[in-house]
């Protein structure tokens, strides 16, 4: 049997001012009739600009296809109409739908434009097959939908919009670039539930790009698998999940997060002294509009938190996007006005004397934030970063600085040579590695990372969970790990804290945690969290699904 899409040679080379790259190299793959192929690899493969390149669409005047060719149903698709082609025959959706909706217009009226485009429907035609399209893609409200813009809708429903104008077009192969790495593993799993469901539905064909093997093992037929322009590996993917030939498949493997074996948490850690952090009933709200002839509203965003954290432990809080979670940490390190309650840090209360406890939070505490580009100085090389905490900090000689900055970029595993670096010329990877040292270079004994990598490859992932687990090791660090995988958090933190809402609603060790948790909403979160057992069921998100609808 033919395939739908065949890539034959594939091969796109990089030109500017006398450099030259190749950055495809002889690609050649199949996608079936009806198939969901995962085209697997790390933020650089390949994957994303081979997609680009098969619809015609480079990022850059700068790159150019020199050889292959594409062919749809056995005719060569760049000697077509590609504009024509693209959204009619082959859709696309992307990471980030906010990037891609127009803010200006409404939901409905983006979908409408490509109906009435395409299939030369009326207003009112157009109209009526757009609220289909969204009902089809989950909105519990299509026709009120219809009239939304994109800023009002959550991640997940943004994505689902973005789905929707692409089917607008009634598609024969859709294109999805990491459409779940930014959401939660409830939304997550409603995402590819969704894409399965439509497949079967419509008899779509999918291209799934990822950087998560357990993506593509609950959600795909068959896997590819790329490296620096490459395909290293393919095949269906029982059997290259249980016998991979190539290292780089085995390394993507090995460093993929399981839920699946018990008793590997960390062991509790002994409360045999006061606590670190000590916070008590504590309440933040957020003005949520009203004005001169509307009663003013507050959105609670923290509604009556109380936790305790010992020194040396190390906690995860879990929960999805609006729980809560990174206002905790921002309001514990007085970042965020707090409405009522008490926070007290090592004995000082954040409430009663700000000024002192804030100082005191300074020395004491740090923070390592989600994205590692925008969290860095771009202005500034990684030395200069550091050195100004550390000339802020006041604690180390300026005849000293330049040996304290080797010592910290030994600690979190980057050459020395780094220091001179600024972060545009460099990885995520070792950039969130430059940031850690930026806490570090405190002397902190509490470091709380909010979500800090949740924007990286799995293999970076468990590069930084190692250097985390290192620091606690040799320094009796206090770690607060926010994150919505609960994957690593199981094999990282000795307890967990799970938040819905601004409240917590659960909290134990680790291991109790996810071997009995005692609320709906926690197991909802635990069974979400894909495996890369392709036989475990995608049973996910279902809890928060019909939540969602039900509001």
């Amino acid at each position: 049997m033919s395939a739908q899409l065949e890539i034959r040679g594939l091969s796109v080379v990089y030109r500017d001012a006398g450099e030259e790259r190749e950055l495809l190299q002889d690609i050649s793959l199949d996608l079936q009739r009806g198939e969901i192929l995962g085209l697997v690899g790390e933020s650089g493969s390949g994957k994303s600009l081979l997609c680009r390149t098969v619809i015609g669409l480079m990022p850059s005047r700068s790159l150019t296809m020199t050889a292959g060719t594409v062919t749809l149903d056995g005719v060569a698709i760049h000697d077509t109409d590609m504009a024509g082609l693209r959204g009619r025959r082959i859709g696309m959706i992307f990471q980030n739908p906010t990037s891609h909706l127009d803010p200006v217009m409404t939901i409905g009226k983006q979908i409408a434009e490509g109906l009435r485009h395409h299939k030369r429907l009326s207003a009112v035609a157009a109209k009526a097959e757009a609220i289909g399209l969204l009902r089809q893609v989950g909105f519990p409200d299509p026709g009120r939908a219809y009239g939304s813009y994109a800023h009002e809708f959550s991640g997940g429903m943004r994505q689902r919009a973005m789905i929707a104008v692409a089917l607008a077009c009634d598609p024969e192969i859709l294109i999805a670039d990491e459409p779940t790495t930014a959401l939660d593993v409830t939304i997550q799993a409603q995402i590819l539930r969704l894409l399965i469901e439509l497949r079967d539905r419509r008899g779509l064909s999918i291209i799934l790009i990822t950087h998560d093997l357990g993506v593509v093992a609950q959600s795909c037929d068959r896997i590819a698998v790329m490296r620096a322009g490459r395909i290293v590996e393919e095949g269906e993917k029982r059997a290259l999940l249980a016998d991979p030939r190539h290292p780089y498949t085995r390394q993507l493997i090995d460093s993929h997060p399981t839920m699946t074996h018990a008793g590997d948490e960390p062991a509790p850690h002994p409360h045999d002294r006061k606590p670190i952090f000590e916070i008590d009933d504590l309440r933040v709200h957020f003005p949520a509009g009203g004005g001169f002839l509307t009663p003013k509203r507050e959105f609670q965003a923290l509604k009556g938190v109380s936790l305790r954290v010992w020194p040396g432990e190390t906690v995860g809080i879990v929960g999805e996007s609006g729980s809560g979670k990174s206002t905790l940490a921002r309001a514990i390190l007085g970042l965020t006005r707090i409405t009522s309650g008490q926070v007290s840090f090592e004995g000082h209360v954040l409430t009663r004397d700000p000024k002192a406890t804030l100082k005191h939070l300074h020395h004491g505490a740090a923070m390592v934030f989600q994205d590692p580009f925008n969290a860095l100085n771009p202005r500034l090389t990684i030395g200069e970063t550091l050195a100004e905490v550390l000339r802020t900090q006041g604690e180390t000689p300026a005849a000293e600085i330049e040996t304290r900055i080797g010592e910290l970029l030994d600690m979190v595993g980057l050459e020395r040579s780094y220091a001179t670096r600024r972060p545009r010329s460099m990885s995520g990877g070792q950039c969130q590695r430059a940031g850690i040292a930026r806490a570090l270079a405190v002397n902190p004994r509490v470091i709380i990372a909010d979500e800090c990598v949740a924007a990286l490859d799995v293999t970076i992932q468990a590069q930084i969970v190692a250097l985390f687990r290192d620091l606690i090791a040799r320094t009796g660090l206090t770690l607060i790990f926010i994150a919505h995988d609960l994957a690593i958090v199981r094999t990282l933190c000795e307890r967990v804290v799970v938040m819905h809402h601004g409240a917590i609603v659960e909290e134990g060790p680790s291991a109790r945690i996810f071997a009995r948790p005692e609320q709906a909403y926690t197991a909802a979160l635990i069974a979400a969290v894909p495996d890369i057992d392709p036989d475990r069921p995608l049973n996910g998100g279902q809890t928060t699904l019909q939540q969602e609808s039900a509001t």
